[in-house]
């Protein structure tokens, strides 16, 4: 069985066949789907999905391009959220620098709410990063460091792009790092960063509907390609695909607490 840590099924690319989608997942052995969240509206998306559909969990977060005009009441959504019992993360929270510089200080302050949230609920942190690895990694540590509990900081650096270095960095701090279909991109330089981190350290994800694996790039992505996600990595570290998908579902499963 596999685990796609990260897909945005709530979104309207599914609207006309989510459930089909969900049973193309199963199909392929992925039982387990977990949704990360970007605004109040998904989080109520996310968990009524998880309501009606088994294997589904939610994530509850801002994510940072929508700090910009958030408010202190939507983090008490958040809040609120992280103790629903279909909530398993604080998601995806971070920093995106690629779009706009103009709330930098306003993106920062919410990434620093929702390490404090994730620690405080005991709940893994899932990262957004695009351009900003440097502030990341710096924020986290400085957050690590003054946690009165920072053995409950832990979490998912999702959609890594490297460099190796980094994943060394965050993986002190309790992060994982995870693969989606940029590992199939060519010329991408994912699958050689991919190389350098131990398979220990990896999770797999689609971030559907968006970045399918080759050969359908281009095209909308969905769960089940995870499977391509992990033919992959399997190629790549020259194990078994059963080794792959074993060994990142046992990650993916001791992040999220989730049972066996």
């Amino acid at each position: 069985m596999l685990i796609d840590t990260h897909a945005h099924l709530y979104l309207d690319q599914f609207e006309e066949d989510r459930d089909a989608v969900i049973e193309r997942a199963h199909e392929a052995g992925i039982r387990t789907i977990v949704m990360p969240s970007i605004d109040v509206t998904s989080m109520y998306q996310s968990v009524a999905l998880c309501e009606t559909h088994q294997g589904l969990y939610a994530m509850a977060a801002l994510h940072p391009t929508e700090t910009g005009t958030a408010t202190d009441e939507d983090f008490e959504v958040v809040r609120a959220f992280c103790d629903h019992p279909k909530v398993i993360a604080v998601g995806e929270s971070g920093l995106d620098y690629y779009w706009d510089r103009t709330f930098d200080d306003i993106q920062k302050d919410y990434f620093r709410r929702h390490i404090r949230l994730a620690i405080e609920k005991e709940l893994p942190l899932i990262l957004h990063n695009r351009e900003a690895t440097d502030d990341l990694v710096k924020i986290l540590t400085e957050e690590w460091e003054c946690a009165a509990h920072p053995e409950e900081l832990r979490g998912i650096v999702h959609c890594f792009g490297g460099p190796t270095s980094v994943a060394a960095e965050v993986f002190r701090l309790g992060f994982l790092v995870g693969f989606g279909g940029t590992i199939t991109f060519k010329n991408s330089g994912v699958a050689d960063v991919a190389a350098g981190v131990p398979i220990e350290q990896i999770v797999l994800e689609t971030d559907a509907p968006f970045l399918s694996p080759s050969p359908f790039r281009g095209k909308r992505n969905e769960p089940m390609n995870v499977r391509l996600v992990a033919e992959k990595l399997a190629g790549i570290k020259g194990i078994s695909f059963d080794e792959v998908a074993k060994i990142t579902s046992d990650n993916a499963r001791r992040i999220y607490r989730l049972p066996s």
